[in-house]
């Protein structure tokens, strides 16, 4: 799993590419983006991305409230690691920090699901 910048040229490698970011990048084309799915749901609350974004939260707060908000809601990061469990998965995201961000901490979250062998995901037999 990898996560890279809406604004950086998909490489050919990166496998199934999904945008995971609640607002469409700034401008960035829609026909120019590459994507195999953009999944606003699962991004952070509208609260918690501003508090982040206008400085009323540092990146440890952030990832904690976020981590918190990913274990409420399983349904909307469960289409993720299925396409994780079947090959490369790209996190696309617009954040300038590239180590500080939303994607980085869901790709964290996602491959510590794939590590889990009593994941959530396996009692909905959506692994197998």
């Amino acid at each position: 799993m990898q996560c890279k910048r809406a604004y950086q040229t998909a490489a050919a490698s990166g496998g199934r590419r999904v945008l995971v970011e609640r607002l469409w990048p700034r401008n960035c084309r829609k026909e120019s983006l590459p994507l195999d799915a953009w999944l606003p749901a699962q991004t952070p609350s509208t609260e918690l991305r501003r508090g982040f974004k206008g400085g009323a939260l540092d990146f440890a707060a952030f990832r904690q409230r976020y981590r918190a908000e990913l274990a409420a809601h399983p349904e909307h990061w469960w289409p993720l690691l299925e396409l994780a469990e079947h090959g490369r998965l790209t996190l696309v995201y617009a954040a300038r920090d590239e180590q500080h961000n939303n994607a980085r901490v869901l790709a964290e979250w996602l491959e510590e699901e794939l590590d889990r062998p009593s994941s959530p995901a396996c009692y909905a037999g959506r692994r197998s």
